[in-house]
């Protein structure tokens, strides 16, 4: 079966009604810039209120990250009373983190380049960088309802429409999809494929095999959700993530109907030629 939404051009893509916000934005970084603008916006204007900012990150997409410590530093921004959960891990073959010194390592991936590069006057207590632990899955949940919900969930969308390590999965309704909460899980060959050659130089053999992940339900109750692609083959899945049919084969597409989510791509994504 042929779908005619994956030759939508640009003007097709955002005029034909798509069932989730799509913004065209020039190019990367215009895309992570913006991210990032809205990171420092939500922390300011929560600083000013004196409430705490609670936010789910992604190591992926992770260009809006160099923006955010540009930014925080130079505008000397406190993020002492801010929450960074991260969305996700890679897990070894016992299911244990993987080592923080692995170059696919997320942990180490945030301490390098977001942690180590904020003034040490402005950064958040240690306590407050969290990642997903497999030995202790609810805590994550547990914490999120503690602090009052996440004020923002940033991400992308994986090649099979996932979100977080969220995997396509048919046998499960809608509903039973997104009541998922944090959890160990096998990561799935498409998804080793892509992320192999994306993060890992083609590596295949060597990715992990398994993930621990927030949750669809942890997710989807975030205030607000912001999505970001710019791959080559995000070109297909914003496609079907804006006009393909709600379904759990493609998790993203469950993720619609909130009432405050967008999706900014690039140019280069809106086309479908370069």
């Amino acid at each position: 079966m042929r779908h005619d939404y994956y030759q939508y051009t640009k003007e097709q893509l955002v005029g034909n009604g798509p069932k989730l916000p799509v913004i065209v934005m020039k190019d990367n970084a215009q895309v992570f810039s913006s991210m990032a603008q809205e990171m420092v916006q939500e922390i300011e204007k929560n600083n000013g209120e004196g409430k705490k900012t609670v936010f789910i990150c992604p190591v992926g997409p992770v260009g809006q990250y160099p923006y955010f410590v540009d930014m925080v530093n130079e505008k000397k921004l406190d993020l002492k009373n801010v929450w960074f959960i991260n969305m996700d891990e890679y897990l070894d073959d016992e299911k244990r983190w993987v080592s923080v010194d692995h170059p696919l390592s997320f942990r180490g991936f945030m301490q390098r380049n977001v942690y180590d590069k904020i003034d040490p006057k402005l950064i958040m207590p240690k306590e407050q960088r969290v990642f997903p632990d497999p030995e202790n899955p609810q805590a994550v949940t547990e914490l999120i309802n503690r602090l009052g919900g996440v004020d923002i969930c940033f991400g992308g969308i994986g090649i099979n429409g996932h979100v977080a390590f969220n995997e396509a999965d048919s046998s499960l309704s809608p509903e039973q999809f997104l009541d998922q909460k944090t959890r160990v899980l096998e990561i799935t060959k498409e998804t080793r494929t892509a992320n192999a050659i994306g993060d890992f130089n083609g590596a295949l053999e060597d990715m992990p095999h398994y993930c621990i992940t927030i949750g669809m339900y942890e997710i989807s109750h975030a205030r607000k959700i912001r999505l970001g692609c710019f791959r080559n083959w995000h070109r297909a899945v914003v496609r079907r993530a804006a006009y393909g049919e709600t379904t759990s084969d493609f998790p993203v597409s469950l993720l619609r109907d909130h009432p405050d989510i967008n999706l900014k791509i690039t140019e280069y994504v809106a086309a479908l030629e370069d």
